[in-house]
């Protein structure tokens, strides 16, 4: 079956496409999908200037202008060091075509999101397309391609006929698995629609105008029976029919599709170019992804998430009042307390307030060039303080990178393979049981003089700071560089004195 060359083959197939036409311009075309792509196509195609199109492209949507960013700035893209800040950095850094396919893919996500189908089926389908997405990222990132974002649109619209389907045809759906059972609706596809669901998929990306190497990506293709090398069109469509079956067995997250997972992953492995074991890495991964992000699979466990997450509002909604009534202390502190107890008193704030897992205080020490933990919360600490101490010659790691930019700065997956190389060696001796972490650095008279560090570790869920925590951490930090700098101008003092 070649998509470069599909045609509805019978009149059944063309009445049920003249069908669906009719009803997505109805209900919104998913809904307004298509025009997004079409401008973001557009802007990728562009003559003149293909940076200054796709960037403008970009920029008229806020939602996807904050996504990009966010992505450009991520773990995944980002060279330590080069903050992202616009849209046009992102182009230069990232290129063209992957910020093009970056934005059709966050697009389609988006549009998924909104959708809010009536249709349970519908729903189901659009949660699988975006753990396909998942899988794919990994795994191409995995086997060091340049096209991992292409891979992640192909595999999202792997099922793009069943999304369809589900989503504008839900009578037709119906009747399919009246007529095959419910799992096995693509049997009765042609009997029903007249023609396979990959066949939809296809005329709906003709449809909507998507190039031909992404609507190439979207076909089956089974894996090379002698493991022999591929062709790149085929290692991409290869990998969205892989991601696209992963994702279905690993939707449910049961025994039976773990099992079906890994024999996904015997198979494929030699088509890929890609050892058996980094699969399992890299779509484990994914799954870890979608356990957070997904809203209705079994493996996203909703009710327990919600549980959750509706405990971890109530205890941060106490944490800011911990934490604001530790800042009107230190307030009421600042003419008569030390620096030191000043940063005590701030420390014990920030561990209960943010119940961190451990908190810790580095004082730099000037005469013998290091950073030292002076003040330590947290089990098991007392064992470990001795052992975090780091010169105070600048390196290219998180630690200095906050000292030197004197910002603040939150690290929300320690753990992420491509991060392990900005943190410094004494972090992985001591505290790499941490999955999130912040530091403050603290300064006085421009020169850095310590910093405070809190980190959580798996027995708190996973946490995004909002805009109302940064701000009482800038506030606790503001009050202890005023002691510091207070103290020094006391000391200033006392000896012109002398």
């Amino acid at each position: 079956m070649n998509p470069g060359h599909f045609t509805a083959p019978t009149q059944l197939g063309k009445n049920t496409l003249d069908l669906l036409w009719a009803r997505t311009r109805q209900q919104g075309d998913m809904p307004g999908f298509a025009k997004a792509i079409s401008a973001i196509l557009g802007a990728m195609r562009g003559e003149d200037d293909h940076e200054f199109d796709i960037t403008q492209t970009v920029l008229s949507d806020p939602v996807l202008t904050h996504k990009v960013l966010r992505l450009a700035n991520s773990g995944m893209y980002s060279a330590f060091g080069q903050r992202v800040n616009t849209v046009s950095k992102a182009v230069l850094v990232l290129g063209i075509d992957a910020i093009g396919h970056l934005a059709l893919g966050l697009k389609l996500i988006e549009e998924l999101s909104q959708a809010s189908p009536d249709s349970v089926s519908a729903h189901v389908e659009m949660e699988k397309a975006v753990l396909a997405g998942m899988v794919a990222q990994q795994v191409a990132t995995s086997a060091g391609s340049l096209q991992a974002e292409q891979a992640v649109v192909c595999s999202m619209l792997h099922t793009l006929g069943r999304m369809m389907v589900t989503f504008y045809m839900t009578d037709f759906w119906a009747r399919m698995q009246a007529h095959a059972g419910p799992g096995n609706e693509a049997a009765a596809a042609r009997e029903i629609l007249g023609l396979s669901l990959p066949e939809v998929g296809y005329a709906t990306a003709a449809h909507w105008g998507l190039p031909q190497h992404l609507i190439n990506g979207m076909r089956p293709m089974d894996p090379s029976p002698d493991n022999a090398p591929v062709s790149g069109a085929d290692w991409m469509a290869g990998l969205s029919t892989m991601a696209a079956r992963c994702a279905d067995s690993l939707w449910h997250d049961d025994a039976a599709g773990a099992a079906q997972v890994h024999a996904l992953i015997d198979d494929y492995a030699g088509t890929l170019g890609i050892t058996a074991t980094d699969l399992v890495v890299a779509v484990d991964k994914a799954k870890a992804m979608a356990a957070a992000d997904l809203s209705i699979a079994p493996l996203s466990k909703p009710a327990e998430r919600r549980a959750r997450q509706l405990a971890s509002t109530r205890m941060r909604a106490e944490g800011n009042r911990v934490l604001i009534g530790g800042l009107a202390d230190l307030r009421g502190a600042i003419g008569s307390a030390s620096p030191g107890q000043m940063v005590s008193m701030a420390l014990e704030t920030l561990h209960q307030g943010f119940d961190f897992s451990r908190s810790v205080a580095f004082v730099r020490n000037h005469r013998d060039h290091l950073y030292s933990a002076r003040i330590s919360m947290g089990e098991g600490m007392a064992d470990l303080q001795d052992l975090m101490v780091f010169g105070d010659a600048y390196e290219p790691n998180v630690f200095h990178a906050a000292l030197n930019s004197d910002r603040v700065i939150f690290i929300d997956n320690a753990r992420d393979p491509k991060f392990a190389a900005k943190l410094p060696q004494w972090w992985k001796a001591t505290l790499s049981e941490a999955r999130s972490f912040v530091v403050l650095p603290l300064s006085a008279n421009g020169h850095p003089t310590g910093f405070l560090y809190g980190d959580w570790d798996d027995s708190f869920p996973p946490i995004q700071l909002n805009q109302t925590e940064f701000n009482l951490i800038n506030d606790i930090r503001a009050l202890l560089v005023q002691s510091v700098e207070m103290r020094h101008q006391l000391e200033l003092v006392a000896n012109k004195v002398a």
